[in-house]
């Protein structure tokens, strides 16, 4: 207790206790034994005591006080208590009836070994108090045989509350000494004391020498009570080894901490990290060395001066690596938190799974910013650092929380993934906004781009104000072929028309497999699989069922032999997370190996399969663009069966990110792509495979609702920029700012941005404060509450207006007699105009709803005998909104879903495919979130608050209670929970503890690199957890420093008493 009291310290013999003199026993030890041992011998000898203090020996148990103490000196008689004691009755007694002590010995047991020790004498007394080196001490006992620990502090509070009570307390003892305490059986009799006649008469003695005898009794009852629960609890043992490397660590970031700062060249142990992270890669990661380009990378100078970096490199390059690096950098030696922006929720939770482990041997969180999913504003860690994963989405959205806090400086790095997104519609947009907000807020955060498919970089570099690094290097070498008809060509560009004759395809085929395989896929396909691994990219879902099913027909029935078993525990495992039901196509195709992967799968389905796959249990996947983009699942050989995607024709940057599969470094030698091609699209795919890639441009006009006017009600809500000017200013820096030449035809930016404005102020979210003398450019706007509501909520403008008016439609009859109202007012918007009813299962289902239930329908104006007209064909005369008729319906599923949680019977009520169903239910919890957050804002709307927190949680997870601790942990989904919950791990608790060893043998299907990220995953959700309740109580104990009448002359007092409290 360095602030809570004076140090004090006592010595504890192995053998049997002998306790000598005051003196001794409270002499200051050697500064020798207060350094930590670096002697190997000494450390040996440390070693073999504490062998022996922490042997695994049953302790013989003995409840009795009386001999807790045994072999020890007396409590009472010529013991050390007995000496404390006799010096508080002296430091009692009034002034008047105190005897001056002039025995040397006393006055300096008094003033070194009780003042240093138990703080009882005050600071005055420094002059009176002789050297301990002048002490005549008694020989202790020798110091190997001795262990030095701290007195228990509740002994420390005890003498403290001594000291306290009356602050003249230790002045008076040190000037005034009484010479009648108790001696050592060892003490010599002190010469030439002072006799003092007593005054008093014989009631007087009687009632002091009771008052002593009270007080002598309080003190001996008091300590030998703590001293023998003391005793009675059990020591602590702490791992010597693990404290020795967190010191280590510690140090070594210390040093990278000052290298990094430093203008030299050197790197240190791991490019200016701790060794500790080149082991963990090592250990975690198997990357043992770093490949020359990525070397390069990190040892670029304006990587070291910490400017803006874009590189671009092939799929599968180690472009993450370079960027984890530079993360780790920013978290450890800078001591700043870091944002790391992906484009897909299954990337997130892949990203924040193989980097738990880093935090918690690193010391910093991981925190998961997707879908519903995030705390706005993020906690704010006192010590460590946080490493946000974020969607774009949230991403902006966790910047805005940062800026309008005024934390942006507190992010040290942006780091986005696929930056090619920018380019991409109203995605795209939101990365724009996110990123131009950093660079005009923040001038001391560092942005790092990467991306496989970039083009016109220089536009980005300008916008980023980046420098630019690029490389061709790839692990595993690529070939690139082309298939048309039973020819195979390589791509070449050095060849006249991009591409040299290969071979002929020698497969005998039967004229049922002609019929049925036009396109050859099943020879090309045999030719690695089992052995390697192939993905075959199909235009369409249906189209990758339709061929996984059409392989296993004609496949050789000795691949039902490969990995038999693990098979049978794919379609388990399957049937257990359908509650009992298993796809048809995939009960056929997993026996061969074969499975198909796209959207229509649920979750826990897509999850179950990619692991079967990453662990070769599949050695085949038919599948549509989308996984290109997705999970990382490399192969042997990837194959196009088709040049479109959907019915359009594929883009250079599609292909490049498909074929960027084939090849899995450390694994295959060569990697292969054969695109599948018809002679009339021969010539395009030729220009495809030989021309530059796809520009990206800005679309923050584009998207108008989720671009331009979103970002000015965000700059102006944010007060980033409140003027015309000046939010012209800020679009000149953007990127569309950087392409306008190219963009703008018609209108120019300023009028642009005036037209935006004006529409917003129309729209009553803005108000423009109009002023005599003020230029029209120079007029503040200010944020209406509608506005701010908006602009919190994330809420897309398009539909802003529309919640507003269903919310406050809702206040006059919200039915709470069950879920289906809250339900229709978290139906996500953009979802309704993709939905076409199927009328007769909607007539069944309104059939089918409770009186409140109908009440909710009445509510809205939809009756049933309009649905009813509808099944049946019938005309209608009455004139309904089909927004809202459609919005119920969709009402109706996630209703369904939430009272079944099971997907494949929702699936098959409403004849809906059960991937649709659950895209459904993430949309609505993530725009769930978004509605609490806009009533948050609004007055109005408090009594929705609590009502959609609740949904929020219901929607999130939409499973059984039991099992939603459990789904907090990323990477566990509904079925994995089922499994862990049935296998005894109930809570973050269990699995934060758990052996990965014995889930791997405890859980089927479960890999041992995915049960440590599990673990991983639930140890950094529990540290978040206790970290954010320390946090919490010491900001409840903190002293407010505006609290009134606290003066700058009294704050150090008040910090005082603060801690005091914190203690309490």
């Amino acid at each position: 207790m360095e602030d809570g009291g004076p140090r004090i310290r006592r010595r504890v013999s192995v053998r049997k206790r002998s306790r000598g003199s005051l003196e001794s026993l409270c002499a200051a030890p050697a500064p020798a034994e207060l350094q930590p041992a670096g002697d190997p011998e000494d450390e040996a000898a440390a070693g073999s005591r504490r062998r022996k203090t922490g042997s695994p020996e049953p302790a013989q148990e003995n409840d009795s006080e009386e001999d807790m103490f045994n072999d020890y000196d007396s409590f009472a008689e010529n013991s050390f208590l007995a000496q404390v004691d006799d010096l508080e009755q002296k430091c009692m007694q009034p002034p008047e009836h105190r005897t001056l002590a002039t025995d040397s010995a006393t006055q300096d047991v008094c003033s070194d070994g009780i003042k240093n020790k138990l703080g009882v004498s005050d600071s005055e007394n420094n002059k009176c108090i002789k050297s301990q080196s002048d002490l005549c001490v008694p020989a202790g006992p020798e110091p190997e045989n001795e262990l030095l620990f701290d007195v228990p502090s509740s002994q420390i509070l005890y003498f403290e509350s001594m000291q306290n009570p009356s602050n003249d307390l230790g002045g008076q003892c040190t000037k005034e000494r009484d010479g009648n305490s108790h001696k050592s059986s060892n003490e010599e009799p002190a010469c030439g004391r002072k006799e003092q006649p007593q005054q008093q008469n014989d009631d007087f003695s009687n009632v002091r020498a009771s008052a002593e005898t009270e007080r002598r009794k309080s003190i001996k009852d008091h300590l030998k009570s703590a001293m023998t629960g003391n005793a009675m609890a059990q020591t602590p043992v702490f791992s010597r080894s693990k404290q020795l490397r967190e010191t280590l660590l510690s140090e070594e970031i210390s040093v990278a901490r000052k290298a990094i700062e430093s203008p030299s060249d050197d790197l240190g142990p791991f490019y200016s990290l701790p060794s500790k992270v080149r082991d963990l890669y090592a250990q975690l990661k198997g990357i043992k060395k770093l490949y020359d380009w990525q070397h390069t990378c990190l040892t670029l100078s304006s990587v070291q001066k910490r400017k803006n970096l874009i590189y671009s490199l092939p799929t599968s390059g180690g472009k993450t690596l370079v960027a984890e690096i530079l993360m780790l950098q920013e978290l450890l030696c800078r001591q700043k938190d870091v944002l790391m922006i992906l484009p897909y929720v299954a990337i997130v939770q892949e990203k924040i799974s193989s980097l738990s482990s880093f935090g918690i041997e690193l010391g910093f969180f991981v925190e998961e910013y997707a879908g519903s999913k995030g705390r706005f504003p993020p906690t704010k860690r006192r010590e460590k650092k946080s490493l946000y994963i974020a969607t774009i989405e949230k991403g902006h959205s966790l910047v805005n929380a940062l800026i309008e806090t005024g934390r942006i400086s507190t992010l040290g790095l942006v780091v986005v993934d696929e930056l090619h997104m920018i380019g991409e519609g109203g995605r795209g947009a939101i990365l724009e906004m996110t990123l131009a907000k950093v660079l005009y807020t923040s001038k001391t955060t560092q942005i790092i781009g990467m991306s496989a498919t970039l083009n016109n970089v220089e536009d980005l570099q300008e916008f980023l104000k980046a420098e630019y690094y690029t490389s061709q290097f790839r692990p595993v070498e690529l070939k690139e072929y082309l298939k048309v008809n039973d020819t195979i060509y390589e791509v070449d560009s050095r060849a006249a028309d991009g591409m040299t004759f290969s071979r002929l395809l020698n497969y005998k085929y039967s004229d049922a497999l002609k019929r049925m395989d036009p396109d050859h896929l099943v020879a090309l396909v045999t030719e690695v699989i089992p052995t390697y691994s192939c993905l075959v990219f199909c235009p369409s879902k249906k189209n990758c069922e339709n061929v996984a099913e059409m392989l296993c027909k004609f496949l050789s029935k000795d691949y039902l032999n490969h990995r038999e078993k693990e098979k049978c525990e794919v379609i388990k495992n399957l049937r257990n997370v359908g509650g009992g039901k298993v796809c048809p196509v995939l009960k056929r195709t997993i026996p061969f190996g074969v499975a198909y992967h796209h959207s229509g799968l649920t979750g826990d389905e897509r999850k179950l399969l990619e692991e079967a796959y990453s662990t070769g249990v599949l050695c085949l996947l038919t599948c549509t663009s989308t996984l290109a983009a997705g999970v990382n699942l490399p192969a042997r050989r990837v194959i196009l069966r088709a040049p479109y995607v959907a019915r359009e024709f594929l883009r250079r940057n599609q292909y490049k990110q498909m074929i960027g599969r084939a090849g899995r470094a450390g694994i295959d030698t060569v990697g292969e792509s054969i695109l599948l091609l018809q002679e009339k699209d021969k010539q395009q795919v030729l220009e495809l495979i030989n021309g530059p890639l796809e520009n990206c441009y800005s679309h923050l006009v584009e998207e108008f609702t989720k671009g331009i006017q979103s970002l000015f009600l965000s700059l102006i809500g944010l007060k980033i920029a409140t003027s015309l000017g000046d939010i012209y200013q800020f679009m000149n820096g953007t990127f569309f700012g950087v392409q306008q030449k190219i963009l703008l035809k018609e209108k120019s930016l300023w009028e642009i941005t005036v037209e935006s404005l004006g529409c917003l102020t129309e729209k009553g979210l803005l108000h423009r404060d109009s002023r005599g003398d003020c230029e029209e450019s120079q007029c503040p706007f200010r944020i209406t509450k509608l506005g701010q509501a908006s602009f919190k909520g994330a809420i897309d403008l398009a539909y802003s207006d529309t919640l507003y008016r269903d919310l406050k439609k809702g206040l006059e009859g919200l039915v709470l007699e069950s879920l289906l109202h809250l339900v229709y007012l978290t139906t996500p918007y953009d979802l309704v105009a993709q939905t076409e009813p199927d009328w007769m299962v909607y007539f069944r289902q309104f059939s089918q709803l409770s009186p409140a239930e109908q009440n909710v329908a009445a509510l809205l104006g939809i009756s049933e005998s309009f649905i009813g007209k509808k099944a049946s064909g019938q005309a209608i005369r009455k004139k309904v909104d089909k927004n809202i008729v459609n919005r119920l319906y969709l009402s109706f599923v996630l209703y369904s879903l939430l009272k079944e949680t099971n997907v494949w019977s929702v699936s098959e009520k409403f004849n809906m495919p059960r991937g649709h169903i659950q895209n459904l239910l993430t949309g609505a919890a993530s725009f769930s979130s978004c509605v609490l957050h806009f009533c948050e804002e609004l007055e109005e709307f408090w009594v929705y608050r609590a009502l959609f927190v609740e949904l929020t949680k219901k929607l999130t997870y939409c499973a059984k209670a039991e099992l939603i601790p459990l789904m907090e942990v990323t990477g566990v989904l509904e079925g994995r929970a089922k499994q862990l919950y049935s296998a005894g791990y109930k809570s973050v608790v269990h699995l934060a503890n758990a052996d990965p060893e014995v889930l791997v043998r405890t859980i089927d299907h479960l890999s041992r690199r995915q049960a440590k990220q599990i673990v991983s995953s639930a140890k950094m959700l529990l540290h978040e957890k206790v970290e954010a309740l320390q946090e919490e109580a010491e900001e409840l104990l903190r002293l407010p420093p505006d609290l009134p009448g606290l003066g700058a002359a009294n704050t150090d007092k008040a910090g005082s008493h603060a801690g005091d409290t914190a203690l309490w």
